[in-house]
This record gives C-alpha cells, sequence and structure tokens, in this order.
C-alpha cells in the first residue's frame, strides 16, 4: 500500500498564463463607442446643414449682380446675403481651407498630427488609463497644459498659422465682395431665416445646434 501510494505522482496546479497582448486589451477600456457616437453627431450634424443650403445656381446667378449704390447698400445687401447663404458661404471658405492645405502638404500634415494628439491622448482616451511617457505617467491637467501649449505653438509660431490665418482672409474676401454685390431676393429671405435655426451654423443665429450642445456631452463620456 505504501509503495504504491509512494509511485502515484503527486498533482501539481496548471494555470494558462494569459498572453500580454490579450491581458492588456482586457485591461484597457477602449473609448471607441464615444468616438462613434462623436462622429455620428457630427455627420447628422453637416447633412442638416448642407439640406438647408440654396442652390448653388442662385448663387451665381449674372442677373442678381450690380453695383451697390452706397456702403449702406452694400452692407445691408452683405447682410442679408449671409443669412440666406450662409451654408453655401461657410462651403466657400472650407474650399478655400481644403485647397489651401492640400497645396501645402506640410501643413495639412501638421494639423491631422496636430487633431490625431488631441483624439487620442485627451479627448477620447479613458480616463482611467493614464498617459505614460517614458515611463513617466502625466495626468489630465498636465496633457492638456501640452496639447494646449503644442496647439499654441503650431498655429502662432509656424507658417500654419499663417497659411490658415490667409486661407480665411481670402475666403471671407470671396465671401464679402459676392454678399456686397449679389442683390437680395426679399420674397425668400423671411423664409430662410425662419429656418435657420437648424444646422451647422444655426448657432450664428441664436440658437445652438444639436452638435455643439451634444459635443460636452460627448467629451465626457471619453472622459468617464
Amino acid at each position: 500500500m505504501m509503495s504504491s501510494a509512494a509511485a502515484t505522482p503527486s498533482t501539481l496546479p496548471i494555470s494558462n498564463p494569459t498572453p500580454p497582448a490579450a491581458a492588456a486589451a482586457a485591461a484597457a477600456p477602449v473609448a471607441t463607442p464615444a468616438f462613434r457616437l462623436f462622429l455620428s453627431r457630427l455627420s447628422d450634424s453637416v447633412q442638416r446643414s448642407l439640406s438647408n443650403r440654396c442652390p448653388w445656381s442662385e448663387l451665381v446667378d449674372r442677373s442678381a449682380f450690380s453695383r451697390p449704390e452706397s456702403l449702406s447698400d452694400a452692407a445691408s445687401r452683405l447682410r442679408k446675403n449671409l443669412s440666406y447663404f450662409r451654408v453655401n458661404y461657410a462651403a466657400i471658405i472650407a474650399a478655400v481651407l481644403a485647397v489651401s492645405l492640400i497645396t501645402n502638404p506640410f501643413s495639412l500634415v501638421v494639423l491631422l498630427a496636430l487633431l490625431a494628439a488631441w483624439c487620442l491622448l485627451y479627448l477620447f482616451r479613458p480616463s482611467d488609463s493614464p498617459l505614460v511617457i517614458f515611463d513617466r505617467t502625466f495626468s489630465d491637467r498636465e496633457t492638456l497644459a501640452g496639447l494646449v501649449l503644442a496647439t499654441v505653438f503650431v498655429l502662432f509660431l509656424t507658417s500654419v498659422g499663417s497659411l490658415l490665418i490667409s486661407a480665411l482672409v481670402a475666403g471671407s474676401a470671396i465671401v464679402g465682395v459676392h454678399g456686397a454685390f449679389h442683390v437680395p431676393d426679399d420674397l425668400f429671405l423671411d423664409d430662410r431665416e425662419a429656418g435657420a435655426s437648424s444646422g451647422l451654423l444655426s448657432f450664428l443665429g441664436g440658437t445652438a445646434p444639436s452638435f455643439a450642445s451634444a459635443a460636452p456631452a460627448v467629451i465626457a463620456t471619453a472622459r468617464v
């Protein structure tokens, strides 16, 4: 009996170690839902705004252009055209910005890198996943301060800022000249102003868009 008991090998506990990659994936929460919600709300807001745009044929109708009689007449036309063509004008300025960035690849890459840094390091980084760089842990306040300093440096101390300002000035000049020389049709202004409370640029009319009101909630969801 004793010999048989001694011959029986003892049973050892067997553990299946979890691979490091799988453990990291299971431990680190992912902020993908918040990012998807952000993109969904942004897409809905852009689609609502584009649905409120005026036909481009009205914007380029040659018969509607004439020289303003005075500066007050030009200012009145510009004010009415800004209310009526607000989405079209925003698209024109965005197109000027896009062309400026595409023709300057360095500025485009820098801005994309800055945007990626904001999204990955702050906006959509889970709050329980601290930022660690070179074995040093950075708090949310330190991360935010670093991103703000990087943004200020990029926008004001490099050629990127001058490029953006030049594009905005050029786009605004195009909008200003068009608004001053285009004779507004008063028959449609009231309807346009009544429906201007919705869309991406509705904050210009005094009512914040749904995306702008929901953006803090989305960011808060990403940070929790």
